[in-house]
């Protein structure tokens, strides 16, 4: 008989990359035989403390899963209410997501009380265990959530080392499934055309919300190097930067202006819903991430659901998931991102995506839900 499985995190109708991703293995696991269930947030942040427009989704709630509107970070009555229900359910299995230390005191309270029904075994997917912006409380608050975890799932080696400075329990190292929940390809011309994009340039895509360590400053840096050495005159090609701000935008905006490069650059500047990501990949040539710091980024299987070359910097995980075959790792600075933009125009783009789709078949998401029952029928949690 195949375990009943509860999920905790967000879900729909929070939008984001966590939600797509717990839909999505929520659906795995029901494809695999288990009843599955998703608890996600009534409040995942105050307001104060979300740097966004929303937290919520435009797209219409999916009708294939069973998801609970319930938690309230910052409400502690609720969080024992909860714990309770859980502890009365009796899944076999729970997976928590844990992508940042604010959460540790309403997810490790909640699961503290899980506990007590001697049944359930908690298995936690860790995004983070160290914040990419670190904050008071964070070690604290860490240290907190993860006591009632009997057993780990992370998405790269950065993570897992980050976790055995603070737990010795077991954990095994899965690569980040693809997101093939988006649709499929679209034709390259229909896809820019539907973005108002021309038709006859090369798009690199940066895509994503926008933050301090995502590097979108290096790359604006590198683009404008590549204009002052007249490369835009011989090759038609443009920068395609979409998604929110997640931080104040004049900094940025007063880079594109200082290095007069607004007619080499498309700024979408907000979130992308779900039903729209397939026009952005299927309009590029090249998917470019120049992060200053990563653990693993969920744009990276993204591309390869869409099969995309990339260009990612040598920081975290990144590196290991875009062999040379598949993309090119360049530095984190701007004269290597512009480097490594120049080799990519001189080579046959399709020599790479031939390769794309041999290495995504790695990818697949029974590899993380098998990770994930392993783990539970262990004799050693």
């Amino acid at each position: 008989m195949k375990p009943s499985v509860v999920i905790i995190g967000p879900a729909y109708p929070l939008r984001g990359g966590l939600s797509s991703f717990n839909e999505r293995l929520a659906r795995q696991f029901q494809q695999e035989g288990s009843a599955t269930e998703i608890f996600t947030f009534s409040l995942q942040y105050p307001s104060f403390l979300f740097p966004g427009s929303t937290q919520y989704s435009t797209d219409p709630p999916p009708d294939d899963l069973r998801i609970r509107v319930c938690i309230n970070s910052v409400n502690p009555l609720n969080w024992l209410k909860v714990g309770t229900t859980l502890k009365d359910l009796k899944p076999d299995i729970i997976i928590v997501r844990y992508w940042l230390p604010f959460m540790g005191p309403c997810l490790g309270t909640i699961l503290r009380i899980v506990k007590r029904n001697k049944h359930t075994r908690i298995i936690c997917i860790a995004d983070n265990i160290l914040p990419h912006e670190k904050r008071i409380g964070d070690k604290q608050f860490t240290t907190y959530f993860l006591k009632p975890i009997d057993a780990f799932v992370t998405m790269s080696s950065k993570v897992l080392s980050d976790l055995t400075s603070f737990t010795k329990k077991p954990a095994l190292q899965i690569a980040h499934p693809l997101y093939d929940n988006f649709g499929e390809v679209v034709d390259r011309e229909e896809a820019k055309k539907n973005l108002h994009l021309p038709t006859d340039r090369k798009v690199f895509l940066f895509f994503g919300f926008i933050r301090k360590y995502k590097g979108l400053d290096l790359l604006l840096e590198a683009i404008s190097m590549l204009k002052k050495e007249g490369f835009f005159e011989s090759n038609k090609m443009l920068f395609l930067i979409a998604g929110e701000f997640y931080e104040k935008p004049q900094p940025y905006l007063d880079l594109i202006k200082q290095y007069d490069i607004e007619e080499h650059l498309v700024l979408k500047n907000e979130f992308i819903p779900d039903s729209e990501v397939k026009y952005y990949l299927s309009a590029s040539d090249c998917v470019i991430q120049p992060y200053k710091s990563a653990t693993q980024s969920g744009v990276t299987p993204l591309a390869y659901h869409f099969e995309k070359p990339m260009i990612v910097t040598n920081v975290g995980g990144l590196p290991a998931l875009v062999p040379s075959h598949v993309g090119l790792v360049a530095e984190a600075d701007p004269v290597s991102i512009a480097e490594s933009i120049k080799r990519f125009l001189q080579q046959d783009a399709s020599m790479y995506e031939k390769n794309i789709r041999e290495e995504k078949k790695k990818y697949s998401w029974d590899k993380i839900t098998g990770a994930i029952l392993s783990l539970s029928n262990s004799n050693k949690i």
